[in-house]
C-alpha cells in the first residue's frame, strides 16, 4: 500500500509518495500545504499518511538540502517506476544522468533514447513526470535552449527559479524580482 507525507523545505511543503521499493511521486509546493497534499494524493484512494521509513530519510534530507540551494545529486534516489509507460521510463532514466546545472533539449533527449524526431512526445512525458526534481524535467528545454513548458505549480516561473538556483541562465532576467509564490 502506498504511503505519503509532506516534508518541510525552504520553498514550502514538498509531497512524497512511496511504495515498498521506492518513491512513486513528488509534488512541488502549491499555494499552501492543503493544496499540495490534494495534488499529491489525487487518485490515491488506498494511500495512507505516514512518516518516511528509515530507508527514505536520507532522500528527505537531500531534498531539503537541494531546495535550500545546495548542489545535491539526486540521481541515485530509490524510485519505483511501476505503472509508468515504457517510453516515459526510458526518458526518465536518461534524465537521471543530467548533472546539476546541465540541460538538454526535448529533441536531444529523444535522440538519446533512440527516438529521433519524438521531441513532442518527450514534452508530453515531461508533463507527466511523477517525480520532478529527482527526475529533473526542469533541465529539459525547447529547441534553441528556450524555456519550454513546466506543469508543476507556478509553471514556467517555477522552472526558471529552479534553473536559476542551479546556475542556468536563459536570457536576461532579474532573478531578484522572482520569488516562489504559487
Amino acid at each position: 500500500m502506498p504511503a505519503y507525507c509532506l516534508i518541510a523545505t525552504a520553498i514550502g511543503p514538498v509531497g512524497l509518495v512511496w511504495s515498498e521499493t521506492g518513491i512513486t511521486r513528488l509534488q512541488l509546493p502549491d499555494a499552501d500545504g492543503a493544496r499540495t497534499l490534494a495534488r499529491l494524493t489525487r487518485g490515491l484512494d488506498d494511500a495512507e499518511e505516514a512518516h518516511p521509513p528509515e530507508w527514505l530519510e536520507p532522500t528527505v534530507k537531500r531534498l531539503q538540502q537541494y531546495f535550500a540551494g545546495a548542489k545535491i545529486d539526486l540521481s541515485a534516489e530509490p524510485l519505483d517506476f511501476s505503472g509508468v509507460p515504457e517510453f516515459h521510463e526510458r526518458l526518465y532514466r536518461e534524465m537521471l544522468k543530467l548533472a546539476w546545472g546541465e540541460t538538454v533539449t526535448y529533441g536531444e533527449l529523444a535522440e538519446r533514447v533512440g527516438s529521433p524526431g519524438a521531441a513532442q512526445s518527450v514534452g508530453q512525458a515531461m508533463g507527466k513526470n511523477p517525480m520532478p526534481i529527482i527526475v529533473p524535467c526542469h533541465r529539459v528545454l525547447a529547441s534553441g535552449n528556450k524555456m519550454g513548458g513546466f506543469s508543476a505549480p507556478g509553471g514556467v516561473k517555477t522552472k526558471l527559479l529552479l534553473l536559476d538556483m542551479e546556475g542556468i541562465r536563459l536570457g536576461a532576467r532579474n532573478p531578484a524580482q522572482m520569488a516562489f509564490s504559487f
